[in-house]
């Protein structure tokens, strides 16, 4: 099983002073921010789109993570892309040709990824997990950041993890919504090893001993 990683996401951060967001995960030795964008269309809610990842990208050595919640996610592949993106991962839910935006993205240069609902149902990815480096569980329904953790979801990430073993397959397993120390050790035991913390990192007392009970 790869080495555990936690992604701070962004969207938590204070939106007015986002350089200090990603200065307070450079600070605890973190490597990965995940970027949360989203449309208003396949989500309830907009966040940002390319122009801010591009504003970011010079004042760090992060690598971005970025979520596409994004109706027609097909279309803003190349925009994020030369905004300095490094993976993309696109919602199998979406209004796209999944296999075909994958492959566009890979062709660009950056890593692929590919996201679920916690009401969808794993084994539609089956097709597609030769194709990526990363697996999104989401284990709220995106939109909104600080909601409750869905217990249910612990069952896809246990599938997709069997999947990985039993195929011989290496794409990490991301897991994104209502992480804190409890649920984030239950995704691990899971089989996750990749952990999206929004509000609980940003609001947490002491992030160093967050992130040190989640690596223990």
């Amino acid at each position: 099983m790869p080495s555990l990683i936690i992604a701070p996401s962004l969207l938590a951060a204070n939106h007015g002073e986002f350089a200090q967001g990603i200065q307070m995960i450079e600070e605890t030795g973190l490597g990965w921010v995940h970027l949360d964008v989203m449309d208003g269309h396949f989500v309830p809610n907009i966040s940002f789109g390319p122009q801010l990842v591009a504003d970011l990208r010079p004042r760090t050595s992060l690598f971005f993570d970025v979520h596409l919640m994004l109706q027609k996610p097909d279309r803003f592949v190349e925009a994020f892309v030369k905004a300095g993106s490094q993976r993309l991962t696109v919602h199998v839910e979406a209004d796209h040709d999944v296999a075909q935006t994958l492959k566009i993205i890979r062709e660009h240069g950056v890593a692929a990824g590919i996201a679920i609902n916690p009401d969808t149902d794993p084994r539609c990815l089956l097709p597609f997990l030769s194709s990526v480096d990363l697996v999104l569980c989401m284990s709220v329904f995106p939109g909104f950041g600080g909601q409750s953790f869905i217990p249910s979801v612990l069952e896809n990430i246990h599938f997709l993890d069997q999947e990985r073993r039993q195929r011989g397959l290496n794409y990490r397993l991301e897991v994104d919504g209502g992480i804190n120390v409890e649920t984030g050790l239950l995704c691990i035991q899971a089989g996750a090893d990749t952990l999206v913390a929004g509000t609980a990192f940003y609001k947490a007392a002491n992030r160093q001993d967050f992130i040190k009970k989640l690596s223990a």
